[in-house]
């Protein structure tokens, strides 16, 4: 990530350029995929927009607002922000495990106020900026440094574990996936990568053995066999298969999924809503949604190439590379490729915690796009 963007340090600007600034294209088509899922939450409703679809489409809303305030703030801004932020999502997950709201057999919400809140939603979009504003400080090949490593080392695994206790296990596994991937995009040493993959992988008998929750071990084992227990706890898999595959290549119609409509689906407005749209709308509907998303990450990496800044091109990458881990992971769970993991397909499942942090790292986006031309300081000193 050392590519430096042509042209001279731009003046600042005002509100208006700001907005001019904005990749207006990239917000169309979030709009687009947000609109797919407004019309697939409908759909589960048996075409009425109570009790998700109207929702969602509010706290869309109230996330699009969000998007534009989070691009017009300064870049550097944002940077000062990093540190703190980490800091109250990390206390935030800890209240959630004293004091948390149970649901679905697992503590991940907290009560505030009206509002309930799953911050570990929150935390996959501070720990980019902590972690961006931390590498962004290190000279070349500082990275590879032990001490150096070892504080965001820290940073990932810390509210990992926590959000492991939930149990949380996918948002976990997202939280090591970005972690790792920016610590690579700073310029990690194969030094370090390769010992680690192979802790990883000597780690994982401890892990099913002493970390993995019983529900967990049935759902890696149910992945391996759904057939051995097709009316128990292959059930949401079998079934998510057959909708997929009834939707051939056109689909069914709008409206006319007989697995969602029936009830056969599980979780239809939330995990499991990308094989609705395969039912409903068959391989080419599934592929058009899956290039829409294309666009985006596409988009998202040339802001983060385009930057002057190390602090905006890590967060645009972070925040593009958490994009795509939401919808492979999604995709691959529902295919039945990997073992459920509760991830939901961004801007198109049902929640609010999930559409809220994706709006606000689709702002960071946007900032960083907007603010390409802005130096950002090494130091903390001189950064407003």
């Amino acid at each position: 990530m050392s590519i430096v963007p042509y042209g001279p340090p731009r003046r600042t600007l005002r509100f208006h350029e700001k907005l001019l600034e904005i990749n207006w294209g990239v917000v169309f088509v979030v709009t687009l995929i947000a609109s797919a899922g407004f019309a697939m939450l409908y759909s589960a409703a048996g075409g009425s927009f109570d009790p998700w679809a109207g929702r969602q489409m509010l706290r869309f809303a109230v996330g699009f607002a969000i998007l534009i305030a989070v691009a017009c703030v300064d870049l550097r801004i944002w940077m000062g922000l990093a540190y703190p932020a980490y800091g109250v999502s990390l206390l935030l997950l800890i209240a959630v495990e004293i004091a948390g709201t149970m649901g679905m057999g697992a503590q991940r919400w907290i009560d505030i106020g009206p509002i309930q809140l799953q911050p570990s939603e929150l935390m996959k979009i501070t720990l980019i900026l902590a972690l961006a504003r931390y590498l962004h400080g290190l000279g070349p090949g500082e990275i590879s440094r032990p001490l150096k490593l070892a504080l965001p080392l820290a940073m990932i695994f810390v509210p990992a574990l926590l959000v492991l206790t939930e149990p949380n296990l996918g948002t976990a596994t997202i939280l090591v996936l970005c972690g790792f991937s920016l610590l690579f995009l700073a310029g990690l040493s194969w030094y370090w990568i390769t010992p680690a993959f192979a802790a990883i992988a000597t780690a994982i008998p401890v892990a099913w053995e002493f970390v993995l929750h019983d529900y967990q071990r049935q759902r890696v084992l149910t992945f391996l066999d759904p057939e051995s227990d097709a009316l128990g706890s292959g059930w949401n898999i079998t079934q998510a298969k057959i909708a997929l595959g009834s939707g051939g290549l056109s689909g069914k119609g709008f409206l006319e999924g007989t697995q969602s409509r029936l009830n056969f689906l599980p979780e239809k407005e939330t995990d499991f809503i990308f094989t609705m749209l395969g039912e409903e709308f068959g391989f080419l509907g599934s592929i058009a949604l899956l290039a829409l998303f294309g666009i985006v990450l596409f988009y998202g990496i040339q802001i983060a190439f385009a930057s002057r800044s190390q602090f905006g091109r890590l967060l645009a990458m972070g925040i593009t590379v958490n994009f795509f881990f939401y919808i492979m992971i999604n995709g691959l769970m529902v295919m039945g490729l990997i073992p459920v993991v509760g991830i939901p397909m961004p801007l198109i499942s049902y929640g609010g915690s999930a559409m809220m942090t994706v709006m606000f790292g689709f702002g960071l986006l946007m900032s960083v796009q907007v603010h390409r031309q802005v130096e950002v300081p090494r130091s903390s000193s001189g950064m407003f």
